[in-house]
């Protein structure tokens, strides 16, 4: 089993635990360069919000996409755009990416913008 098989495969456990609470879930997802983050609806057909590193709003205020300091901005804008929407509790959908460095700094920085995990 490889890196990606061993992601996906946590990712399939994660997903389905959520499912079976029915929430609404805050996914994210990682490259080198980039992070991207959606709140998705319950039954999974919608996305009520998404921010990433490639919004023009967003890498302005950037030095370099792929770091902490940019995974933190995007959780910032994420939680302003649910809240927004009347979204305040998310489940964490980590998308199987280990719970630390930019993934971590994103969760943190959503929380104290106001999102409930």
């Amino acid at each position: 089993m490889d890196k990606k098989q061993a992601r996906m495969k946590r990712a399939l456990k994660l997903r389905s635990k959520i499912k079976n609470v029915n929430a609404t879930r805050l996914s994210i997802h990682k490259t080198s360069l980039h992070i991207y983050a959606q709140v998705i609806s319950e039954d999974g057909s919608t996305t009520l919000a998404s921010a990433s590193t490639n919004q023009a709003d967003i890498k302005a205020l950037l030095k370099y996409t792929g770091n902490v300091e940019a995974a933190v901005q995007v959780g910032r804008t994420i939680a302003e755009k649910a809240l927004a929407v009347g979204v305040t509790e998310v489940a964490f959908d980590r998308s199987g990416f280990k719970y630390h460095g930019r993934v971590k700094a994103l969760a943190d920085a959503a929380r104290e913008a106001g999102l409930k995990f």
